[in-house]
């Protein structure tokens, strides 16, 4: 994935970097249906039915809001995390995803 390439808003730039660098570059993938600048929806390349939708519309400066997607609706956690630091998104990315 090339970061730099993708329209997206330059926080969210930053998160897809911190990511790439973390976890490779063939591991994570954007869903493209997600066409809004300020926000993207993440998967991991191989399960695509647990993903995170992480935006900056509608938070403070340098900071995210993020919704937890699974497999089954009613799991689903929505708009309980907003107002967040880098470091907090990418932390519940990890255990999300990666756990």
């Amino acid at each position: 994935m090339n970061v730099w390439s993708i329209n997206k808003d330059t926080p969210l730039k930053l998160l897809l970097l911190e990511l790439v660098h973390r976890y490779g570059e063939n591991t994570l993938g954007l869903n493209n249906r997600e066409q809004h600048f300020q926000a993207i929806e993440l998967c991991l390349l191989n399960d695509p039915s647990l993903s995170a939708y992480i935006y900056t519309f509608g938070q403070n400066a340098g900071r995210y809001g993020i919704d937890l997607r699974y497999p089954i609706s009613t799991n689903n956690i929505v708009g309980e995390s907003e107002n967040l630091s880098l470091d907090q998104v990418i932390e519940i990315i990890s255990i999300h995803l990666f756990s």
